[in-house]
């Protein structure tokens, strides 16, 4: 049994319980190995009896005496033969070069670890205990602590000489003592004190709750958490306890400082050693169980765990049971837990073993995710702490995530996943396309292809529309759609669809599929035609993106055929590469394609198809009469003659009156109106629109006997033609219908007009006089006069040149000025007038209005 245990290896599964963590999902905290190297070849010959950890070395103390200076991965770097016996506690300071040493048979040793400094003591009694102070590196903190059966304080004096001073005794042996600060705990058979050695008091006692259990057997663990934070672990019992200042008005004779319990709580097994971790704790335990078989207790592997402290219980994080070397023969004194505040490594201590835990990083929870086939969460951790994982490459974890998905059957997923986990790669793309090929699932890849950066071999794009043409025609018209011509051989997927289509020659997508082929070839000519058999959307298209237009000179018939409106549209956007003339001789036989085209090449411009506009008026006369009249009305090229003798024959009475009104024969047109529509409106309206009396005279004349036509006249005439001219001429005893009411409209309308030049007179008058006193307050404004302005007639200077010499000059409002003896009074006017004539008319105008300002 102890040669198989010597054979086993350092790792975490032999660390861990494993059948527990199978069957749990959640994830381990911690991590472990076996401290090996040099410590493997000291506990194959001793047992461990203590260890204790610095940031840069380990400190193994073993049954046989011996110390033995470690690094982090075992190796020995000192050897100490201190006693022949066992070593019961090593203590370090901080500085990592000082030690202290004591042995079950009373031996005590501190000294340097890099100096020749040392203290020698033997006492009569087993020493279980030592802790110097953490800075004993200073001259003025040489101190350490001892116990056995009482506890010693040695303080070296300023004579370079050791004294001692008991600070406990009389309570059993000491058994426990950790040193932080100004403050040092140890646990005796009664319960746990804490010292203050700045005051030399002693300011709390932590009582043992269970006093059943011996206190050599299941010794009391302490632990500093900071300066003023200690742990305190005994039997099933942990207590977590803060050191206070007191208030300076509660002190009187009390300690400065008292300790609060913050935390209590009972654990299952018994503790054999504690540690921080962040805000929670690593609690080593013992475990006894009880056999099925035999009814008998017996010693179980250790467990570690992580617990959360609350107030009166605690939550458990985690926990893990030890596979340790001689598990079975242990005690809950053998065990030990240590640890590394720097690096937050914990080290678990047994006779035969010396295990490592410490928190899992980043590729152990990558380790973990994989074996329990969490790739995409692996995959998603990875990239995310990519800068700090060490074992694993992103790209390794991708392929396995694609392999999981494939052997799932997760195919379409997988393909995705090929985007993001290949990215530029393009071997690895390759190798991954074969591989959906050897399980038929080309498909499932296809959409997901690099089409630019990266490219793939032509075979891989060329195997993959194989693989849809011979079964899927709408996919691989698709990927045809999608993918760029350039990434695979043109000419052999053309060879391909023509092969299917002798089998299928009208299936459409197939001959729609090669038409995009040719385009991508380049082969314009057949592509064009195969739209045009296929009457599809995308010909114009084709036209315009490719300027086609030359090879479609004799397909105007099947575009119009195809889409008037769109090909009507491109031949007009176009007219410079197929003319006017040109498409009205191809559709020369097409008259009702033609008038479509010259119907829109009108509408554009009225002037371009000129020469057409005489074929248009039998074109519009045969299939689109309504624009008839509106071609009539705008074009100033259409032959009226030729127009008036198709209107004519077809009898189209409103087009024969306009055509009439514009060559001058208003008579017949309105003779026209009022014989072959007997529209007595629309022949008012017309005559209104020639404003001609003669035309009313004859409108009258027709009207006298149609009391009808009476009426419409009464009702729109009085605004043109005098009523009484109407009036005076109907029969006596002529029945008119709503005679009143077309009288009371005269009436009405007269009287409007009577008010409407009413309000036109006062408007005028009202603006005449604004305008008068708007001139009149023009012609009251000063004129400027400055030496710059000359006389009109001697061209000197108006003014003179001494200031003090009177002078006379008149100063006309068009800004003419003269000296006055230039201007004789008598004839001012005249020269003003001729003067003004001489300047624009606007000018002219208003000094013909204004009166001379004389100066």
């Amino acid at each position: 049994m102890a040669e198989a245990e010597e054979q086993e290896t350092g790792s975490l599964e032999e660390s861990t319980d494993e059948s527990e963590e199978e069957e749990s999902e959640e994830e381990p905290k911690l991590k472990y190995e076996r401290l090996s190297n040099g410590v493997t070849e000291i506990l194959q010959k001793d047992a461990a009896s203590c260890m204790t950890v610095h940031d840069k070395f380990l400190a193994l103390g073993t049954h046989y005496g011996k110390v033995y200076l470690l690094d982090v991965q075992g190796n020995i770097t000192q050897k100490f033969d201190i006693s022949p016996v066992k070593i019961n506690q090593i203590s370090l300071d901080e500085s990592g070069e000082h030690m202290g040493v004591c042995s079950e048979d009373g031996k005590v040793q501190v000294f340097g670890l890099y100096s020749g400094e040392e203290f020698h003591e033997t006492f009569d009694c087993p020493i279980k205990i030592i802790a110097v102070h953490p800075h004993f590196v200073r001259s003025s903190c040489k101190q350490f602590v001892t116990g056995g059966k009482k506890l010693l304080l040695f303080e070296r004096s300023w004579m370079s000489r050791w004294k001692s001073s008991v600070l406990h005794e009389g309570e059993g042996n000491i058994r426990s003592v950790k040193w932080r600060g100004h403050l040092i705990a140890w646990a005796n058979n009664m319960g746990v004190k804490i010292f203050d050695i700045t005051s030399k008091q002693r300011i709390t006692n932590v009582p043992r709750d269970d006093i059943s259990l011996r206190p050599d057997m299941y010794p009391c663990s302490l632990c500093w958490k900071d300066n003023v934070t200690l742990i305190i672990g005994w039997g099933t019992s942990v207590k977590i306890c803060s050191v206070k200042e007191r208030h300076a008005s509660e002190m009187r004779d009390l300690p400065s400082r008292y300790v609060e319990i913050v935390s209590q709580f009972e654990t299952e097994f018994y503790t054999s050693g504690l540690a921080p971790l962040c805000d929670q704790l690593v609690v080593l335990s013992y475990v006894k169980e009880v056999s099925e078989k035999t009814e008998r207790e017996y010693c179980a592997r250790p467990r570690l765990d992580i617990i959360q402290p609350l107030s009166e219980t605690c939550e458990e994080i985690s926990s893990d049971a030890l596979t340790v070397r001689g598990f079975q023969e242990n005690e809950c004194r053998d065990y030990h837990l240590e640890y590394s505040e720097g690096e937050s490594l914990f080290y678990i201590v047994s006779p035969r073993d010396v295990v490592v835990a410490k928190e899992r990083d980043q590729d152990d929870h990558i380790d973990w995710l994989l074996e329990k086939k969490k790739y995409e969460e692996a995959l998603m951790a990875a990239e995310i702490s990519q800068k700090n994982i060490k074992r694993h490459k992103i790209l390794d974890i991708g392929l396995a995530y694609i392999n999981h998905l494939v052997e799932k059957g997760e195919y379409d997923i997988a393909a995705r996943k090929c985007q993001k986990i290949l990215g530029k790669n393009a071997a690895l793309w390759e190798y991954e396309v074969y591989k959906f090929k050897e399980i038929g699932q080309l498909k499932a890849i296809s959409p997901y292809l690099p089409r630019g950066d990266p490219v793939l071999k032509p075979l891989i794009y060329e195997m993959i529309l194989h693989e849809f043409l011979e079964s899927d025609y709408e996919g691989f018209a698709t990927l045809i759609r999608e993918w760029p011509g350039d990434l695979y051989n043109n000419s052999v997927i053309v060879q391909a669809v023509r092969d299917h289509l002798k089998k299928d020659s009208q299936n459409r997508t197939l001959l729609k599929t090669l038409a995009e082929l040719y385009t991508y070839d380049k082969n314009y000519g057949n592509a064009l035609e195969i739209y045009l058999t296929l009457r599809h959307k995308d010909v114009f298209q084709l036209i315009h993106k490719h300027n086609l237009f030359s090879s479609i000179k004799d397909k105007i018939v099947l575009l119009m055929d195809f889409d008037s409106e769109k090909a009507v549209d491109m031949l007009l956007d176009n007219e410079d590469k197929i003319s006017i003339t040109k498409v009205v001789e191809e559709l020369e036989d097409r008259p009702e394609l033609q008038h479509v085209y010259l119907h829109k090449l009108f509408k554009r411009d009225h002037h371009k198809g000129q020469r057409y506009h005489e074929k248009q008026i039998s074109l519009y006369a045969e299939f689109d009469r309504p624009n008839l009249l509106p071609f009539l009305r705008d074009s100033i090229h259409c032959p009226l003659e030729k127009a008036l003798e198709i209107c004519q024959q077809r009898n189209f009475v409103a087009e024969t009156v306009y055509l009439l009104s514009r060559m001058g024969n208003s008579r017949s047109a309105l003779k026209m109106i009022m014989e072959e529509l007997h529209d007595v409106d629309k022949a008012i309206e017309f005559a209104k629109e020639q404003d001609d009396g003669e035309l009313w005279e004859d409108l009258i004349l027709y009207s006298i006997d149609k009391p009808p036509f009476i009426t419409g006249l009464l009702n729109n005439i009085g605004t043109h033609v005098d009523p009484i001219l109407l009036i005076h001429r109907i029969k006596e005893g002529m029945e008119i219908p709503n005679l009143r009411d077309s009288l009371v409209k005269i009436l009405q309308d007269y009287n409007l007009q009577i008010l409407l030049r009413e309000g036109c007179k006062k408007i005028l008058v009202a603006d005449s006089l604004s305008l008068l006193k708007k001139m009149h307050r023009t012609q009251m404004k000063g004129i400027l006069v400055d030496e710059e302005n000359i006389c009109e007639s001697c061209l000197s200077p108006i003014l003179p040149s001494d200031a003090a010499k009177p002078f006379s000059a008149v100063v006309f409002h068009c800004r003419h000025m003269f000296h006055k003896e230039c201007l004789p009074m008598t004839s001012m006017c005249i020269f003003r007038t001729l003067l003004c004539s001489s300047v624009t008319p606007a000018v002219l105008t208003t000094g013909d209005q204004e009166v001379p300002c004389w100066t």
